[in-house]
């Protein structure tokens, strides 16, 4: 029997996507690991490799590229040897009915801007080279056989400044606009003591080590403060509150094309050194447009930081299907009163929007009160990961 082939669930929470186009003809024989097609899921396009074998046939009525598909829809079958694709004029096979549908995961490539127009034909190195330089290579006019896309006709359309952006756009304004709509967000401001965290960091910065941003330093004491509050380490799932077995801390990153959140894994268990070293390596793939569609998913929390652009306090957007996220402004030396004298201190804001579907104001700001008495004191939570005396590092 025919086996069905449809459309993957690349998120938690993902209902639909952005049909990019097939990486196969139809009557091509498939192997087990072949590409099969390119799907736009959260924030990032995957091409979708098959378990199965067979014969591809793509219906005549299959998505076209740049449609939107629902999870779970049909786009084409795999037929086996001498076996007749179902007939154009039957009503629509249920997939429940039909034989298993096709296993298919998704692999790793960049972001792509989506297009309704037909996927033209383009030689690996033009696709590889795109990659590299960032660009939509679908746009790109072909001078090759037939139109073919070449290596050349990418790197002019890469002088002539043109890049993809559109798609992860559009992705970000629907994400945000569901994220008010669907949960009931509330904000909690308040101003912490963080001189002893500057101290630290300056401490890692005299030790001649890899220096962690204080985003770094935060989100390693919210993965303390979450351990202690794993209210707030839950999700939103089919209406209903879902406790997360892990700590995954997702970071804010401005880009070119966007506000993308890639996420730092055992944010509790790895070191400070490694969560650094993760954090950059995120950081720098983000504004080069290499993440993969699974770095920027199964995030837990998360950390936006507008320090740098010299903003105190901001009202952060839920992450769905997170339940928080906390917002950091920038570190100020100001004075203030400190046991009836007059001190200046280093102070920067916190500011946390919890979804109050999940967790009610009290628990809230005590996690928050918990992550200020860390801020203000992290010395008990990072001193194990200090530089040594001798130079070691971090870890």
């Amino acid at each position: 029997m025919a086996i069905p082939i449809t459309v993957p669930r690349l998120g938690w929470n993902m209902e639909q996507g952005v049909f990019v186009g097939w990486l196969k003809a139809d009557g091509d024989t498939i192997r087990v690991g072949d590409s099969l097609f390119t799907l736009e899921g959260e924030k990032a396009a995957e091409d979708v490799e098959c378990l199965d074998a067979g014969a591809l046939h793509i219906p005549a009525n299959a998505p076209q590229p740049g449609e939107t598909v629902l999870v779970g829809a049909l786009l084409g079958y795999l037929l086996q040897p001498g076996e007749s694709p179902p007939k154009a004029d039957s009503p629509p096979m249920p997939v429940a009915a039909a034989a298993e549908p096709a296993v298919v995961k998704a692999i790793a490539s960049p972001a792509i801007e989506t297009t309704p127009r037909e996927r033209p034909a383009s030689s690996p190195r033009a696709r590889r080279v795109a990659e590299e330089l960032n660009v939509d290579w679908k746009q790109a006019k072909g001078s090759g056989h037939s139109g073919r896309i070449r290596e050349k006709d990418v790197r002019a359309l890469a002088e002539a400044g043109t890049s993809f952006g559109n798609a992860t756009r559009r992705l970000i304004a629907e994400r945000m606009v569901a994220s008010q709509k669907a949960t009931a967000p509330v904000t909690l401001v308040t101003t912490v003591d963080a001189t002893e965290l500057v101290q630290f960091r300056d401490r890692c910065k005299a030790n001649g080590s890899a220096v962690p941003s204080y985003t770094d330093l935060l989100v390693k004491l919210c993965a303390a403060a979450l351990e202690r509050h794993p209210a707030l380490n839950a999700r939103w799932e089919n209406d209903r509150v879902v406790p997360s077995a892990g700590i995954r801390i997702g970071i804010a990153v401005d880009t070119d094309g966007g506000l993308l959140v890639p996420v730092i894994r055992d944010a509790a268990k790895i070191s400070l050194a490694e969560l650094t070293v993760q954090s950059r390596d995120l950081i720098e793939r983000a504004r080069a447009g290499k993440l993969s569609g699974k770095e920027l998913r199964g995030g837990t929390f998360t950390v936006s930081s507008l320090g740098g652009f010299g903003i105190d306090a901001f009202t952060p957007i839920i992450n769905l299907p997170e339940c928080a996220v906390l917002g950091m402004g920038r570190i100020r030396r100001v004075p203030v009163v400190v046991d009836d004298q007059i001190a200046i201190r280093d102070q920067v804001t916190l500011s946390l929007t919890f979804d109050h579907r999940i967790v009610d104001g009290a628990p809230a700001a005590r996690f928050l009160q918990t992550l200020t008495k860390l801020v203000e004191a992290p010395t008990p939570t990072l001193d194990s990961l200090a530089p040594s005396p001798s130079g070691r590092g971090l870890g």
